[in-house]
Protein backbone atom coordinates (compact mmCIF):
# COMPACT_ATOMS: atom_id res chain seq x y z
CA UNK A 1 0.00 0.00 0.00
CA UNK A 2 1.30 3.40 -0.96
CA UNK A 3 2.25 5.69 1.91
CA UNK A 4 2.80 9.42 1.72
CA UNK A 5 4.80 11.47 4.21
CA UNK A 6 5.40 15.21 4.35
CA UNK A 7 8.23 17.07 6.03
CA UNK A 8 9.65 20.57 6.21
CA UNK A 9 6.94 22.53 7.97
CA UNK A 10 7.64 24.93 10.79
CA UNK A 11 7.54 28.51 12.00
CA UNK A 12 8.82 31.34 9.82
CA UNK A 13 8.55 35.11 9.82
CA UNK A 14 6.56 36.94 7.18
CA UNK A 15 8.64 37.41 4.06
CA UNK A 16 10.61 34.25 4.71
CA UNK A 17 10.79 30.93 2.89
CA UNK A 18 10.18 27.26 3.60
CA UNK A 19 10.56 24.12 1.52
CA UNK A 20 8.19 21.21 2.01
CA UNK A 21 8.99 17.69 0.90
CA UNK A 22 6.68 14.78 0.15
CA UNK A 23 7.86 11.20 -0.20
CA UNK A 24 5.70 8.47 -1.74
CA UNK A 25 6.60 4.88 -1.02
CA UNK A 26 5.99 3.44 -4.46
CA UNK A 27 7.88 3.50 -7.69
CA UNK A 28 6.94 6.37 -9.96
CA UNK A 29 5.32 4.27 -12.66
CA UNK A 30 2.10 4.16 -10.64
CA UNK A 31 1.90 7.89 -9.85
CA UNK A 32 -0.24 10.13 -12.08
CA UNK A 33 0.12 13.42 -10.20
CA UNK A 34 1.41 14.89 -6.95
CA UNK A 35 0.07 17.96 -5.28
CA UNK A 36 -0.05 20.15 -2.20
CA UNK A 37 -3.21 21.28 -0.47
CA UNK A 38 -3.70 23.29 2.69
CA UNK A 39 -6.38 23.65 5.31
CA UNK A 40 -7.11 25.94 8.24
CA UNK A 41 -9.66 25.20 11.00
CA UNK A 42 -13.24 25.56 9.80
CA UNK A 43 -12.35 25.81 6.12
CA UNK A 44 -12.24 23.40 3.22
CA UNK A 45 -8.96 21.99 1.99
CA UNK A 46 -7.74 24.08 -0.93
CA UNK A 47 -5.35 23.44 -3.77
CA UNK A 48 -1.93 25.03 -3.40
CA UNK A 49 -0.06 23.44 -6.30
CA UNK A 50 -0.23 20.30 -8.39
CA UNK A 51 2.03 18.69 -10.96
CA UNK A 52 1.12 15.86 -13.28
CA UNK A 53 3.37 13.24 -14.83
CA UNK A 54 4.12 15.30 -17.96
CA UNK A 55 5.35 18.20 -15.83
CA UNK A 56 2.34 20.48 -16.24
CA UNK A 57 1.61 22.52 -13.11
CA UNK A 58 -1.40 24.21 -11.56
CA UNK A 59 -1.29 26.78 -8.74
CA UNK A 60 -3.84 28.30 -6.47
CA UNK A 61 -4.41 31.99 -7.20
CA UNK A 62 -3.12 33.12 -3.82
CA UNK A 63 0.29 31.47 -4.26
CA UNK A 64 1.05 32.13 -7.92
CA UNK A 65 4.45 33.73 -8.32
CA UNK A 66 5.48 32.86 -4.75
CA UNK A 67 5.35 29.05 -4.57
CA UNK A 68 6.94 26.50 -6.86
CA UNK A 69 6.18 22.80 -7.07
CA UNK A 70 8.69 20.30 -8.40
CA UNK A 71 9.28 16.56 -8.36
CA UNK A 72 12.04 14.00 -8.40
CA UNK A 73 10.46 11.08 -10.20
CA UNK A 74 13.40 8.78 -9.53
CA UNK A 75 12.86 9.25 -5.79
CA UNK A 76 9.04 9.53 -5.90
CA UNK A 77 9.29 12.87 -4.16
CA UNK A 78 7.56 16.22 -4.57
CA UNK A 79 8.65 19.57 -3.20
CA UNK A 80 6.98 22.87 -2.53
CA UNK A 81 9.26 25.89 -2.39
CA UNK A 82 7.40 28.66 -0.61
CA UNK A 83 8.80 32.19 -0.85
CA UNK A 84 7.55 35.56 0.38
CA UNK A 85 5.36 33.84 2.94
CA UNK A 86 2.68 35.83 4.71
CA UNK A 87 0.48 35.08 7.74
CA UNK A 88 -2.40 34.06 5.43
CA UNK A 89 -0.26 31.09 4.35
CA UNK A 90 -0.51 29.62 7.85
CA UNK A 91 -2.17 26.22 7.56
CA UNK A 92 -1.66 22.49 7.65
CA UNK A 93 -0.19 21.46 4.32
CA UNK A 94 -1.06 18.07 2.91
CA UNK A 95 0.60 16.14 0.13
CA UNK A 96 -1.69 14.29 -2.25
CA UNK A 97 -0.53 11.54 -4.55
CA UNK A 98 -2.85 10.52 -7.35
CA UNK A 99 -2.47 6.94 -8.54
CA UNK A 100 -4.43 4.76 -10.92
CA UNK A 101 -6.20 3.36 -7.85
CA UNK A 102 -7.19 6.72 -6.41
CA UNK A 103 -5.74 9.50 -4.23
CA UNK A 104 -3.57 8.99 -1.17
CA UNK A 105 -3.03 11.74 1.43
CA UNK A 106 -0.22 12.37 3.84
CA UNK A 107 -0.78 13.22 7.48
CA UNK A 108 -0.02 16.91 6.98
CA UNK A 109 2.65 19.31 8.17
CA UNK A 110 2.02 22.58 9.97
CA UNK A 111 3.27 25.84 8.48
CA UNK A 112 3.00 28.92 10.67
CA UNK A 113 3.94 32.38 9.43
CA UNK A 114 4.31 35.07 12.05
CA UNK A 115 3.73 38.74 11.32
Amino acid sequence: QLQVMESGGGLVQAGGSLRLSCAASRRSGAIIAMGWYRQTPGTQRELVARIISNGATTYGDSVKGRFTISTNKARNEAYLQMDRLNPEDTAVYYCNVQTAYGPVWGQGTQVTVSS
